[in-house]
């Protein structure tokens, strides 16, 4: 295994996510408080909240968590579901599992950085891009002809971070059947799941369509509870689930109890929870459609598919990365650029920066960026 690089995204946030004013770059939905939570608790979770004791729990995670994720799927039992520390652990702990020296993967960009970068120092790895030309559109084709005969794993995320692309069921099946005709292992990052605008687009999760796909998900992001670092990988190949048992025992052995309890509670709630964060991005999205609307000259703007953040084009002489720089360092309003989303395997787009629509009330957000960039007219 090589040493990885930094992560871009998080050594940026250390340095800006607390300090700017206006965080406008948020990749989760809006948060809620304790009290909200257990409020949507039922009589047993109560009970379980309530009788807490601190001890170790299952590495796989706790029973009732499970059963809870496990009723989010079609085909899946809580026997087929194992916790983690959060999506991260998650995605580094089935890579390694899954990959050796001698295998080959293929990855769509753009992505989370880890889901290149760990697969990079595992093995070979082959990038498909999405096309920013065509509405972010991949390409099955070009997708297939990546394949190898050692091709062990292809890695996908949609609704897609960072540019809310979501692709057609009928075209994530095919990757599926694809994945399975050769003996590969989907895995699918659906993190963004249950956000998506057209609620008739939400995906299939490949835990359904295959007995050998990983689905990974987490309780970060459309929720909006990423405090919890309660994430899950639901995969019916009980043998892989139990390698990556093992490897958790290198990592954090297993969860935080009260955060298991938490989780239940929302996962128990998730279509409320799901729905209030969708009413929270679609008041916004008109507000950042007047946004951009007022700035053609500097914008390319096309909201997303689903997922609550979108990756608008920038059109100044400036560039993305001292245009974000400047807007941060002048204005405070946190933006992230197309470089934290460069990619080892492909080209990627140089003049892109990611938004978020997820959190209430960016009306003081919009109008310090505004102000700032009439300032500089």
């Amino acid at each position: 295994m090589t040493r990885l690089p930094d992560f871009r995204l998080e050594t940026h946030f250390s340095r800006w996510e607390f300090t700017a004013r206006h965080h406008l770059t948020a990749s989760d939905a809006q948060t809620m408080a304790m009290s909200e939570l257990l409020a949507l608790a039922g009589p047993e979770d109560r009970h379980a909240w309530d009788n807490l004791t601190l001890g170790y729990t299952e590495t796989f995670g706790d029973p009732a968590l499970r059963r809870a994720i496990a009723g989010m799927y079609e085909h899946v039992d809580a026997d087929d579901v194992i916790c983690f520390g959060g999506a991260q652990e998650a995605l580094n702990l089935a890579m390694q599992v899954l990959l050796g020296p001698a295998d080959h993967a293929v990855v769509v960009t753009p992505n989370y950085q880890s889901a290149e970068t760990i697969p990079l120092s595992l093995c070979e790895v082959t990038g498909v891009a999405l096309d920013a030309g065509r509405d972010w559109a991949l390409d099955l084709d070009e997708l297939t002809a990546a394949l190898r005969p050692n091709t062990r794993v292809v890695s996908v995320n949609f609704p897609n971070n960072p540019t809310g692309k979501v692709i057609d069921a009928a075209d994530l099946t095919r990757i599926a059947q694809l994945c399975d005709e050769r003996g590969i292992h989907l895995f699918s990052d659906e993190v963004y799941r249950g956000l998506e605008y057209d609620q008739a687009r939400t995906l299939p999760q490949a835990a359904d369509l295959s007995r050998t796909a990983l689905s990974l998900n987490v309780t970060s992001k459309s929720l909006g509870l990423p405090g919890l670092r309660v994430g899950w990988i639901a995969c019916r190949d009980r043998e892989l689930r139990s390698r990556l048992e093992r490897a958790k025992h290198y990592t954090t052995i297993c969860n935080s109890a009260p955060s298991e309890i938490l989780a239940r509670i929302a996962i128990n709630n998730r279509e409320q929870i799901l729905s209030r964060n969708r009413a929270i991005i679609a008041a916004n999205l008109p507000r950042f459609d007047a946004f951009f609307a007022a700035f053609p000259d500097l914008f390319e703007w096309r909201a997303p598919d689903g997922g609550c953040v979108a990756y608008p084009r920038y059109l100044g002489a400036d560039g993305v990365e001292e245009f974000c720089t400047r807007l941060v360092e002048q204005a405070g309003v946190l933006l992230l650029p197309a470089s934290i989303y460069r990619s080892e395997l492909t080209p990627t787009p140089t003049d892109r920066f990611r938004i978020g629509l997820g959190r209430r009330d960016p009306a003081p957000a919009l109008a310090a960026f505004t102000d700032w960039l009439k300032g500089r007219r």
